[in-house]
């Protein structure tokens, strides 16, 4: 396979029962062999998109005496600003090529989970970032629920199986910024070779050329989405909760041609988490004698933290 899949949503949101089961049947082959589709039929539109990608450019474009006013110590880079060359893929010491800025959960004080969240970090100097950030959060997420239903039926499961684990689930909206290379870089690239922790993330901004996904067959391919599709992919949580059903594929972003340096790159990744007593226990429907279980049992919020040492975030 030389490039990635293509689904439409809507025909899962249709109230035609062979164009939703089109959909599963798509959605589950594709996540079962290289991990990532392009999707249409979501429900950003265009106006919340151009405002987005506006509003991020703005941010990254303050100061970065300002920037680091808004990165919040002691939280592990849950919230907020994280500046350049912090993060590192598992297994690298070289800091990726990128600044980001992460959105998370929106709860009542009343929930159960408004204690464990941060809060998410208001910009001063940008009056609608927040709003328009919020409500790309809630979009993506809305997105990403239909996408996991779909999933449950394809892994037989009920529909609404991941419903009460995404309602209030611990997402991530990273608008990230890959700056102009000024120098040849010694090892780093704008972010090395790696698998996403979550559920699945859902990703604005592969229109052009960086994302790479490697196949089977340990060949990295181009990863381009039309300009009105999203990239989902596969994260590590429903890998091992699918005992590697549902592939969770190596991707990385490249540094661009030489002729490129001098450009930026934004892209906008939404993390979906569930909640952190979500078990990822392998399901028994996917296990059987050809596939004995790989994993062992583990709560998505051990996970997480496991993870998050791994990639430097946050200190043991």
């Amino acid at each position: 396979m030389q490039n990635i899949p293509s689904v439409d949503l809507r025909d899962f949101l249709s109230d035609d029962p062979k164009r939703k089961q089109k959909f599963v049947n798509e959605i589950g082959s594709a996540f079962e062999n290289i991990g990532f589709v392009a999707l249409k039929g979501h429900f950003l539109d265009d106006q919340l998109v151009d405002e987005l990608y506006s509003e991020i450019r703005k941010f990254f474009a303050l100061p970065i005496e300002t920037k680091h006013n808004y990165e919040i110590p002691g939280i592990g880079g849950q919230r907020g600003y994280v500046s350049f060359g912090k993060e590192h893929a598992k297994g690298r010491k070289e800091g990726d090529l990128k600044e980001f800025w992460h959105f998370g959960q929106y709860v009542d004080k009343e929930s159960r989970w408004a204690s464990e969240y941060p809060d998410n970090v208001e910009v001063k100097e940008l009056p609608r970032f927040n709003e328009v950030g919020k409500d790309a959060y809630q979009m993506l997420e809305k997105t990403g629920v239909y996408v996991l239903r779909a999933l449950a039926l394809h892994l037989g499961l009920d529909e609404f199986y991941f419903d009460e684990y995404a309602k209030e689930g611990n997402s991530i909206l990273r608008p990230i910024h890959y700056p102009p290379i000024t120098s040849e870089p010694e090892n780093a690239i704008r972010a090395a070779a790696h698998g996403d922790i979550n559920l699945i993330t859902l990703l604005m901004g592969a229109q052009g050329k960086g994302l790479q996904v490697q196949n089977h067959d340990g060949e990295w391919i181009d990863a381009i989405a039309a300009d009105d599709e999203l990239v989902i992919n596969v994260g590590d949580m429903l890998s091992r909760h699918t005992n590697n059903k549902l592939k969770s594929t190596i991707h990385q972003v490249v540094n661009p041609p030489r002729e490129l340096w001098g450009t930026s790159r934004f892209s906008v990744p939404f993390f979906m988490h569930p909640v952190s007593d979500m078990r990822l226990d392998c399901l028994e429907n996917c296990i059987d004698d050809e596939n004995p279980k790989k994993y062992e049992d583990i709560s998505a919020g051990e996970f997480l933290h496991e993870r998050l040492v791994e990639l430097g975030l946050i200190k043991k």
